[in-house]
């Protein structure tokens, strides 16, 4: 299992500023990574009642990420589960044996009550700017269409004096941050 402190600074965009930036940073020739993120919790959202944030990302292989809020970013462990564990999962609601599932036994979590809620597919282009990690995300959930810039950095000063930075250069007027996360947005929309 790995653990990691992500600190990034996020923000929306319209179709006309993603195709932008793509257009002046030159990224059409960058490759664009397809993923889709399975979304888990219990039917009355215990994890999100309680900060967590708990997915299953499919790229090349499967990788079960669990987040935790801390005071400046998130502590997110990750460990690499089977096909099987996963189909398993999405199936019969069996969750991966492992850390993070001792580890949400510890915090109290019925994990016989986990179940993939709902799905989101990306495609990204991750590059790097400057002395920051950049993803550009196209999102497809549950019928909607969005966009994000995505800067991760050592600090969130950091992370959002470099957004600000792109956005300029680009030409793309100063946005607000975005705080709500991928995952959020697409249980949000079951709401609806």
């Amino acid at each position: 299992m790995s653990s990691n402190i992500e600190i990034e600074a996020k923000v929306l965009l319209n179709v006309e500023e993603y195709e932008k930036i793509i257009d002046v940073l030159s990224l059409v020739k960058y490759r664009k990574v397809k993923q889709i993120n399975y979304y888990i919790d219990t039917k009355d959202r215990f994890l999100k009642k309680n900060g967590i944030a708990l997915r299953v990302r499919e790229k090349d292989d499967f990788e079960l990420t669990l987040k935790t809020p801390l005071s400046e970013g998130l502590l997110e462990k990750s460990e690499a589960i089977t096909w099987r564990d996963f189909e398993l999962l999405q199936d019969k609601n069996i969750f991966p044996e492992g850390n993070i599932k001792n580890f949400l036994s510890i915090l109290g979590v019925k994990i016989n009550e986990l179940t993939i809620l709902t799905c989101l597919q990306t495609e990204r282009i991750d590059f790097q700017y400057k002395d920051g990690k950049i993803s550009l995300d196209k999102n497809t959930y549950s019928g909607v269409v969005d966009y994000e810039l995505e800067i991760e950095h050592t600090s969130m000063d950091k992370a959002q004096a470099l957004t600000e930075e792109i956005l300029k250069e680009c030409g793309i007027e100063k946005k607000p941050q975005n705080h709500i996360s991928k995952q959020a947005r697409a249980l949000n929309i079951l709401n609806k």
